[in-house]
Protein backbone atom coordinates (compact mmCIF):
# COMPACT_ATOMS: atom_id res chain seq x y z
CA UNK A 1 0.00 0.00 0.00
CA UNK A 2 1.37 3.42 -0.96
CA UNK A 3 1.75 6.37 1.41
CA UNK A 4 -1.09 8.11 -0.41
CA UNK A 5 -3.44 5.16 0.31
CA UNK A 6 -2.49 5.31 3.99
CA UNK A 7 -3.27 9.02 4.09
CA UNK A 8 -6.78 8.37 2.72
CA UNK A 9 -7.62 5.61 5.19
CA UNK A 10 -7.46 7.98 8.21
CA UNK A 11 -10.19 10.38 7.05
CA UNK A 12 -12.33 7.44 5.88
CA UNK A 13 -12.14 5.80 9.29
CA UNK A 14 -12.99 9.05 11.02
CA UNK A 15 -15.93 9.63 8.65
CA UNK A 16 -17.22 6.10 9.34
CA UNK A 17 -16.85 6.66 13.08
CA UNK A 18 -18.77 9.96 13.00
CA UNK A 19 -21.40 8.40 10.75
CA UNK A 20 -21.85 5.51 13.18
CA UNK A 21 -22.12 7.85 16.16
CA UNK A 22 -24.67 10.02 14.36
CA UNK A 23 -26.74 6.98 13.38
CA UNK A 24 -26.62 5.71 16.98
CA UNK A 25 -27.64 9.11 18.37
CA UNK A 26 -30.45 9.42 15.83
CA UNK A 27 -31.72 5.94 16.77
CA UNK A 28 -31.79 6.88 20.47
CA UNK A 29 -33.72 10.10 19.74
CA UNK A 30 -36.22 8.24 17.56
CA UNK A 31 -36.66 5.59 20.26
CA UNK A 32 -37.30 8.26 22.92
CA UNK A 33 -39.83 10.03 20.70
CA UNK A 34 -41.52 6.72 19.94
CA UNK A 35 -41.81 5.90 23.65
CA UNK A 36 -43.29 9.36 24.33
CA UNK A 37 -45.75 8.86 21.47
CA UNK A 38 -46.84 5.45 22.83
CA UNK A 39 -47.30 6.94 26.32
CA UNK A 40 -49.32 9.76 24.75
CA UNK A 41 -51.59 7.30 22.95
CA UNK A 42 -52.09 5.23 26.11
CA UNK A 43 -52.84 8.20 28.36
CA UNK A 44 -55.08 10.04 25.85
CA UNK A 45 -55.56 13.40 27.59
CA UNK A 46 -59.14 14.42 28.28
CA UNK A 47 -60.28 17.98 27.68
CA UNK A 48 -60.60 20.17 30.78
CA UNK A 49 -64.11 20.62 32.20
CA UNK A 50 -65.38 24.21 32.39
CA UNK A 51 -68.40 25.39 34.40
CA UNK A 52 -70.04 28.80 34.44
CA UNK A 53 -70.91 29.08 38.11
CA UNK A 54 -72.28 32.61 38.28
CA UNK A 55 -72.77 35.78 36.25
CA UNK A 56 -73.85 39.24 37.40
CA UNK A 57 -74.87 41.92 34.91
CA UNK A 58 -74.35 45.37 36.43
CA UNK A 59 -74.71 47.30 33.17
CA UNK A 60 -76.54 46.54 29.96
CA UNK A 61 -77.42 49.85 28.34
CA UNK A 62 -78.50 50.33 24.75
CA UNK A 63 -78.13 53.86 23.41
CA UNK A 64 -78.83 55.39 20.04
CA UNK A 65 -77.74 54.77 17.39
CA UNK A 66 -77.24 51.12 18.35
CA UNK A 67 -74.41 51.30 20.88
CA UNK A 68 -74.33 48.76 23.70
CA UNK A 69 -72.45 49.23 26.98
CA UNK A 70 -72.01 46.14 29.11
CA UNK A 71 -70.42 45.23 32.44
CA UNK A 72 -70.60 41.62 33.64
CA UNK A 73 -68.77 39.78 36.39
CA UNK A 74 -68.56 36.03 35.91
CA UNK A 75 -67.31 33.14 38.00
CA UNK A 76 -66.00 30.30 35.88
CA UNK A 77 -64.13 27.16 36.91
CA UNK A 78 -61.94 24.63 35.14
CA UNK A 79 -61.11 21.11 36.31
CA UNK A 80 -58.36 18.89 34.95
CA UNK A 81 -59.99 15.42 34.73
CA UNK A 82 -56.73 13.61 33.90
CA UNK A 83 -54.99 11.45 36.50
CA UNK A 84 -51.49 11.58 34.98
CA UNK A 85 -51.51 14.66 32.76
CA UNK A 86 -51.06 18.28 33.81
CA UNK A 87 -52.20 21.34 31.87
CA UNK A 88 -50.40 24.64 31.30
CA UNK A 89 -52.79 27.47 30.44
CA UNK A 90 -50.54 29.90 28.56
CA UNK A 91 -53.24 32.24 27.24
CA UNK A 92 -56.96 32.48 28.02
CA UNK A 93 -59.02 35.42 26.73
CA UNK A 94 -62.66 35.63 27.84
CA UNK A 95 -65.43 37.77 26.32
CA UNK A 96 -69.23 37.92 25.96
CA UNK A 97 -71.13 37.03 22.80
CA UNK A 98 -74.74 38.01 22.10
CA UNK A 99 -76.41 36.39 19.11
CA UNK A 100 -73.13 35.89 17.29
CA UNK A 101 -71.60 39.30 18.01
CA UNK A 102 -68.94 40.03 20.59
CA UNK A 103 -70.20 42.75 22.93
CA UNK A 104 -67.25 43.07 25.35
CA UNK A 105 -63.51 43.42 25.04
CA UNK A 106 -61.41 40.32 25.66
CA UNK A 107 -60.20 40.03 29.26
CA UNK A 108 -57.04 37.98 29.85
CA UNK A 109 -57.21 35.34 32.59
CA UNK A 110 -54.01 34.69 34.57
CA UNK A 111 -51.86 31.94 33.01
CA UNK A 112 -50.94 29.00 35.20
CA UNK A 113 -50.48 25.28 35.69
CA UNK A 114 -53.26 22.86 36.60
CA UNK A 115 -52.21 19.57 38.15
CA UNK A 116 -53.96 16.24 38.13
CA UNK A 117 -57.64 16.64 39.07
CA UNK A 118 -57.04 20.25 40.19
CA UNK A 119 -59.72 22.96 39.98
CA UNK A 120 -59.04 26.59 39.04
CA UNK A 121 -61.61 29.39 39.58
CA UNK A 122 -61.60 32.82 37.94
CA UNK A 123 -63.94 35.77 38.62
CA UNK A 124 -63.13 38.46 36.04
CA UNK A 125 -65.10 41.55 35.06
CA UNK A 126 -65.96 41.83 31.37
CA UNK A 127 -66.46 45.29 29.89
CA UNK A 128 -67.84 46.66 26.66
CA UNK A 129 -68.08 50.45 26.33
CA UNK A 130 -70.40 51.78 23.60
CA UNK A 131 -69.88 48.78 21.34
CA UNK A 132 -71.60 49.34 17.96
CA UNK A 133 -74.10 46.58 17.15
CA UNK A 134 -76.27 45.81 14.14
CA UNK A 135 -79.80 47.20 14.01
CA UNK A 136 -81.34 43.74 14.20
CA UNK A 137 -79.40 43.09 17.43
CA UNK A 138 -80.75 46.28 18.95
CA UNK A 139 -84.25 45.06 18.11
CA UNK A 140 -83.41 41.65 19.60
CA UNK A 141 -82.31 43.30 22.87
CA UNK A 142 -85.69 45.02 23.19
CA UNK A 143 -87.55 41.82 22.32
CA UNK A 144 -85.60 39.72 24.85
CA UNK A 145 -86.07 42.28 27.61
CA UNK A 146 -89.80 42.43 26.90
CA UNK A 147 -90.01 38.63 26.89
CA UNK A 148 -88.17 38.54 30.22
CA UNK A 149 -85.58 36.00 29.08
CA UNK A 150 -82.01 36.62 28.03
CA UNK A 151 -79.27 34.33 26.68
CA UNK A 152 -75.62 35.34 26.45
CA UNK A 153 -72.57 33.23 25.71
CA UNK A 154 -69.35 33.48 27.71
CA UNK A 155 -66.51 32.45 25.44
CA UNK A 156 -62.87 31.68 26.10
CA UNK A 157 -60.19 31.51 23.43
CA UNK A 158 -56.60 30.57 24.16
CA UNK A 159 -53.68 28.15 24.15
CA UNK A 160 -52.69 25.29 26.43
CA UNK A 161 -49.96 22.67 26.72
CA UNK A 162 -50.11 19.13 28.13
CA UNK A 163 -47.52 17.85 30.64
CA UNK A 164 -46.76 14.12 30.90
CA UNK A 165 -43.99 13.46 33.44
CA UNK A 166 -41.17 15.77 32.42
CA UNK A 167 -42.36 16.04 28.81
CA UNK A 168 -44.36 19.10 27.76
CA UNK A 169 -46.27 19.25 24.50
CA UNK A 170 -46.48 22.10 22.01
CA UNK A 171 -49.34 24.59 22.07
CA UNK A 172 -52.92 23.48 21.44
CA UNK A 173 -55.75 25.89 20.75
CA UNK A 174 -58.67 25.78 23.20
CA UNK A 175 -62.12 27.26 22.65
CA UNK A 176 -64.74 27.29 25.44
CA UNK A 177 -68.40 28.25 25.02
CA UNK A 178 -70.67 28.71 28.08
CA UNK A 179 -74.37 29.59 27.79
CA UNK A 180 -75.53 32.09 30.41
CA UNK A 181 -79.30 32.16 31.03
CA UNK A 182 -80.93 35.19 32.64
CA UNK A 183 -84.43 36.29 33.52
CA UNK A 184 -85.10 40.00 33.09
CA UNK A 185 -87.26 42.44 35.05
CA UNK A 186 -87.62 45.03 32.28
CA UNK A 187 -89.21 47.62 34.58
CA UNK A 188 -86.29 47.53 37.03
CA UNK A 189 -83.60 46.58 34.50
CA UNK A 190 -82.55 43.65 36.69
CA UNK A 191 -80.96 40.51 35.22
CA UNK A 192 -81.04 37.32 37.30
CA UNK A 193 -78.62 34.49 36.48
CA UNK A 194 -80.54 31.21 36.46
CA UNK A 195 -78.27 28.22 36.90
CA UNK A 196 -74.77 26.80 36.80
CA UNK A 197 -74.10 25.57 33.28
CA UNK A 198 -71.52 23.27 31.70
CA UNK A 199 -69.47 24.64 28.85
CA UNK A 200 -68.56 23.01 25.58
CA UNK A 201 -64.80 22.67 25.11
CA UNK A 202 -62.85 22.15 21.89
CA UNK A 203 -59.12 21.47 21.92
Amino acid sequence: MSAKDGDKSGPCKRANLFGGLFACLLSVVILILFVIFIIWLVLRPSKPNFLLQDATITQFDLSEPNFLSTTIQITISSRNPNDRIGIYYDRLDVFVDYRGQRITDATALPPGYQGHDDVTIWSPYLYGAAVPIASYLADAVHQDQTAGFFLLYIKIDGNLRWKVGTWISGHYHIHVNCPAFFTVDAAKGVFQFQKVTSCSVDV
